[in-house]
């Protein structure tokens, strides 16, 4: 179906919601304000920011697979809010649809994470999002979605008013290029029209401001107001100096709503300016400044990160919930024209009573009987503990392990290629835990390029005698340059840009019959895993590529000598 609300590239392409986003439909003379959150733990700071806006919740579950891991997080801030979710079990028109297991596993969901015995009776709604139908009953039919409009006018609360003059906190910012900052959120009491003046509370601070305009949303539209009441979702414009978790409200009592609380980040990973032989060939945005500005006017939307700057001036640590929400930045500011480099993401430790404690996440997996004696392996290596194991009897198994974060850096690609792409994994965090020493890792060692030109076949097929390669042929190379992978742990310096000698004896079209297996080509995400603590991934609008910090095999000589001399003293 079409993705009305998942409106970004990066959403259509992943098939995940990374954005909160509202709308608003009207049902028998009440509006009813939607909002829609990501149900991935890596994006949970887009959860945490617009929750406060809800009065109830929907808890939205396939017929087949059930609740997702992910649904867990999500459920758990709900009710941990005091919202009393409804719950719609979709594609009921699956042949496979299993929707009694489904409710008894949904059960058990809630009696784990309800905050209150009125939490437990849930609501039921039976839905096909495909033919846009819903019921009350299972095995009666309907031609509509209004059983499930009727079920929540029935069971979700107006909004709770409360006298006094204007206050709104803000849950989101948007930007126009006529009307400059847009400030949008949840009227909590009073009315805001247009040329009202209001404060602005941001961190004790207060700034006096006009309103602009004021706008509601309605379906895809956003509609202007000449006033706004309490219990609605506006966005006005005016307030040049505004973020998220500000109160902005009335002149005359200026009273700040209580900030929104956001979880701390776990995985970090440096991003710097482009230090490769390439830089500012494919970038629009390539220096220092560039670089600086970007990322830390990404704080004022993307709530769950954090940006530091380090010793060197070209380098800044940017701390995320995960693996994929520092990957979407990357890929948004790579789409956006930017071109910069990162190291490997590594887990956060802190110092808790003395103790040295580290992320550990709970990680769910989806996979066949054939597979779970390989998963176990690897897992057991990156200190995994198993705690749940379910057979539907049908060879569908989920496995539940505890694993430290930084057991599961590297691993999402080992994964796939172990499970041929048959499996799913989710993760969710779950605390933190006493440090359990380093993890050593099997990744085998990499072909690097050691001269820079062009690839070329003869050069490649040569390095494929080795292992992997990474390129094609015409591919630009620079020394330094990883190009490919081979079983042994070393590195292996390849001239991957050498031609075949051409004698009066040999001719010049032999080439021609060489076949070269085809290269490995990683995703963002992929590479991420992939890279050691010694590389680097350059990234620019037109390319992905790995490589070594230290570019010249002379350097990396000196540096590992340098390395075993520290070691033995």
């Amino acid at each position: 179906g079409e993705l009305i609300m998942d409106s970004n590239t990066l959403e259509r392409e992943k098939g995940i919601t990374i954005m909160s986003k509202n709308t608003a439909v009207l049902y028998k003379g009440v509006k009813i304000n939607i909002i829609d959150t990501p149900g991935h733990a890596d994006f949970s700071g887009e959860v945490e920011r617009v929750i406060s806006m809800a009065d109830g919740c929907l808890l939205l579950v396939d017929s087949v697979e059930g609740p997702m891991p992910q649904t867990r997080f999500v459920l758990h801030q709900a009710m941990a809010k005091g919202l009393k979710p409804i719950v719609v079990i979709n594609k009921i028109d699956r042949n496979n649809s299993r929707i009694t297991e489904v409710i008894q596993l949904i059960q058990d969901l809630f009696l784990e994470l309800a905050t209150s015995v009125d939490q437990l009776d849930f609501q039921l709604i039976y839905t096909s999002a495909r033919e846009g139908t819903a019921i009350t009953k299972p095995g009666t039919k309907s031609n509509n979605i209004f059983p499930l409009l009727d079920c929540i006018l029935e069971n979700v609360p107006p909004p709770q008013i409360t006298n006094g003059p204007f206050q709104m906190l803000v849950s989101n910012l948007d930007y126009d290029s006529h009307k400059g900052r847009i400030a949008i959120g949840r009227i909590w009491r009073g009315n805001i029209a247009p040329r009202d003046s209001v404060a602005v509370i941001s961190d004790g601070t207060i700034n006096h401001y006009e309103i602009g305009e004021v706008f509601t949303y309605l379906g895809l539209k956003r509609i202007k107001l000449e006033e706004a009441k309490a219990g609605d979702i506006v966005a006005v414009t005016g307030l040049k100096e505004v973020s998220i978790g500000d109160t902005v409200t009335s002149i005359d009592l200026p009273e700040a709503l209580p900030r929104i609380e956001i979880g701390e980040p776990t995985i970090e990973m440096t991003f710097g300016v482009n230090t490769s032989p390439f830089n500012g060939r494919e970038g629009h945005f390539c220096t220092t400044r560039q670089l600086r500005a970007r990322l830390y006017g990404e704080l004022e939307t993307n709530l769950s990160l954090r940006v530091q700057d380090t010793d060197s001036p070209d380098t800044f640590l940017v701390k995320g919930r995960g693996e994929l929400h520092l990957a979407i930045l990357i890929e948004t500011m790579r789409r956006e024209g930017y071109e910069f480099e990162v190291s490997r993401p590594e887990a956060i430790t802190r110092i808790v009573d003395g103790n040295l404690v580290e992320p550990v996440e709970t990680l769910t997996i989806d996979t066949k009987g054939e597979y779970v004696g390989v998963l176990t392996e690897m897992l057991s290596k990156r200190q995994a503990q198993l705690t749940d194991m379910h057979n539907d009897g049908q060879d569908n198994i989920r496995l539940e392990f505890h694993i430290p974060t930084k057991g599961l850096i590297g691993f999402r690609s080992a994964f796939l290629t172990a499970t041929r792409g048959d499996s799913i994994m989710n993760t969710i965090f779950l605390g933190y835990e006493p440090c359990r020493g380093e993890i050593t890792t099997n990744r085998g060692g990499v072909l690097v390029a050691s001269e820079r030109g062009i690839a070329v076949t003869y050069g490649l097929n040569n390095a494929q005698e080795r292992g992997n390669t990474f390129i094609e042929p015409g591919t630009l190379i620079y020394e330094g340059m990883i190009v490919g992978m081979h079983a042994r742990l070393n590195d292996i310096p390849v001239n991957v840009c050498k031609e075949k000698k051409r004698t009066n004896i040999r001719s010049s079209t032999s080439d021609i019959a060489v076949r070269l297996t085809p290269p490995v080509i990683f995703s963002l995400e992929q590479a991420m895993d992939f890279i050691n603590n010694d590389e680097l991934l350059e990234v620019t609008p037109g390319n992905i590529r790995l490589r070594k910090k230290l570019l010249t095999y002379s350097q990396r000589l000196r540096n590992s000598a340098s390395l075993q001399r520290s070691t033995k003293t």
